[in-house]
């Protein structure tokens, strides 16, 4: 580490310091919200502000009775964007609704609570205050911390073989034609090094497109005003017996570090490491619904994810040590495109997803909890007889064609195992007792007459286990 590498590290103590007292009279709750691609982060905070502004569709928040104001506070951060709750909620609310634009980079917005003083120090003391600030950001990017663990040459080696598998060879096929012809051990020269990196970039576009989860490095995904920079123009290659400097090779391995220093060790220093709960949501109905091959790279991106987090609890001294993510909620979105009786399979399936890599990981005594959900309800549920026998289904408006139809997607197993075990050996299908298919619905037209805050299913719950015991 670098003097100034130390400077700013004490400069940054300092700065915490003097923020974690303040804290001390009205403290500050900070919530990571990500998820991969197609996991609906954006409507789930909009949801999440909309119902805690109005209570009213959240029975389960035990300390609802409690709380006399909710209000959103200015930006607490002048230098990250503000999440665009009420674009968002206008987008949700319109007469004719559509689904807001997806998380292509960080934002944060602060939501204050204001709640009465309970016990015997009710008649002595105020209100009390708590702010929360939900801090938005790309699950894609999650995926690179990873990356701070690993050389040019470890990474290379593991994109490649995943690039290889018979499951991505298809997608990745023009980006290894052209590495196949290209020599790392050649002099730099920039247009072929940009050749190949827009190559390997449209193979990692073409990935996540085809339902995969694990597309590192993130940025590649989500440029923003880096498009074009050194710093993203590189791509993994096999490491020749001799690594020189004014190499291609050696180029990209000086810009994967570059990658790592400039991009992802910021993000986790600003951003990451600052976040007390968080919130994982998963497209894990996309996944099954894009087979097991999609199930099995979702199982692999999450694990990467949760070898990222620093669990356990926080102390006085967390603002010097650094702080640590004391609850973390595992969320299976879309729970509105099934019936009610199947979000037990849901979520049991969820939680078989994540088993191996909570075992992995050392947790410290950070709380856990997996759930289904749906940040806003798109369906209703019916039941109507079919063949002779009564069958659950779900009545929704289609994104593609505009249409309304009564569904039933699929049954999900009540053993995860009959999902997770074909997707660890390989299949590329599922087996014939397994059919499920997930319509894209389109946002409801909301009523006149009814209740303000969005419909959804178990936002209370989850509001619940995130910020319950803070009111």
């Amino acid at each position: 580490m670098g003097l100034a590498d130390i400077t700013d590290s004490i400069a940054r103590v300092i700065d915490d310091t003097q923020s974690g007292a303040k804290e001390l009279f009205e403290p500050v709750l900070r919530i990571g919200v990500t998820g991969l691609s197609r996991a609906g982060k954006t409507v789930f905070i909009t949801s999440l502000i909309a119902n805690l502004l109005d209570r009213s569709r959240m029975p389960a928040l035990k300390a609802n009775p409690l709380i006399t104001a909710a209000f959103l506070q200015p930006q607490p951060d002048d230098t990250i964007p503000r999440f665009a709750y009420e674009s968002h909620l206008q987008a949700l609310g319109a007469s004719a609704p559509h689904w807001p634009e997806s998380t292509s980079s960080i934002s944060q917005l602060r939501l204050s609570l204001r709640t009465r003083t309970t016990g015997l120090l009710r008649g002595l003391k105020g209100d009390k205050t708590l702010h929360i600030d939900i801090v938005d950001y790309p699950g894609e990017w999650l995926l690179d911390l990873p990356l701070l663990k690993q050389s040019y040459a470890e990474w290379s080696a593991q994109a490649l073989q995943q690039a290889r598998a018979p499951s991505r060879a298809e997608l990745a096929e023009g980006w290894l034609v052209r590495l196949e012809a290209s020599d790392p051990s050649s002099a730099l020269d920039e247009p072929e090094a940009q050749r190949l990196a827009q190559a390997f970039t449209t193979y990692l576009q073409a990935a996540r497109s085809a339902g995969f989860s694990n597309c590192a490095p993130g940025r590649f995904l989500l440029p923003g005003d880096l498009q074009g920079s050194p710093a993203l123009t590189f791509a993994p290659m096999p490491r020749p017996d001799k690594v020189r400097s004014k190499t291609l090779y050696g180029a990209f391995e000086h810009r994967f570090e570059a990658y790592k220093k400039q991009i992802v060790k910021p993000f986790f220093r600003d951003h990451f490491a600052k976040i007390d709960r968080q919130i994982v949501l998963v497209d894990a109905l996309g996944a099954i619904h894009n087979g097991p091959e999609a199930v099995e790279d979702l199982r692999l991106a999450l694990s990467e994810i949760l070898t990222s987090f620093r669990p356990g609890k926080n102390h006085i001294l967390s603002m010097i040590t650094g702080r640590k993510v004391e609850k973390i909620l595992f969320a299976a979105t879309k729970a509105d495109h099934i019936h009610h009786s199947q979000h037990p399979q849901l979520t049991g399936f969820l939680e078989a997803l994540l088993a191996d890599a909570k075992d992995a990981a050392n947790w410290k005594g950070a709380a856990t909890q997996a759930l289904s959900l749906a940040a806003l309800r798109a369906t209703v549920e019916q039941s109507t007889k079919h063949e002779g026998e009564m069958l659950d289904i779900v009545r929704g408006t289609l994104m593609e064609s505009g249409e309304e139809v009564a569904l039933h997607a699929g049954d999900l197993p009540a053993d995860p195992a009959r999902l997770l075990t074909p997707a660890k050996q390989g299949a590329t299908v599922w087996p014939e007792d397994i059919s499920y298919n997930l319509p894209s619905f389109a946002p409801p037209i909301t009523a006149d007459q009814a209740p303000k805050g969005l419909a959804h299913i178990r936002m209370d719950k989850a509001a619940e286990f995130l910020i319950g015991d803070k009111l």
